[in-house]
């Protein structure tokens, strides 16, 4: 098995009205089935297959006498795997 390799990361603050906004968007392209991240020098596009897994996860831990709250989306595939896997999830 070998090592996780990070391709791509980036973490920064934003407004929650702005997250909702990227979200939006990240969804069109996800729709189209591609897209490209940038950020700074670093750029990456991604090609989606027709079926995907999606995992969500939330998390909490004590960290410096404060709670912190995590929520976690994931997209994964496999390159020229068409199936997904998992249970249906909603929102409400």
């Amino acid at each position: 098995m070998s090592p996780e390799v990070v391709l791509f990361r980036s973490e920064e603050k934003k407004d929650r009205s702005e997250v909702v906004e990227f979200c939006r968007t990240l969804a069109d392209k996800l729709g189209q089935g591609e897209l490209t991240l940038r950020a700074g020098s670093e750029e990456i596009h991604l090609v989606f297959p027709q079926n995907v897994v999606l995992e969500l996860k939330v998390e909490e831990e004590t960290k410096h006498g404060k709670l912190k709250k995590t929520f976690e989306l994931e997209i994964e595939w496999y390159e020229g795997d068409e199936s997904g896997t998992g249970g249906e999830v909603s929102i409400s």
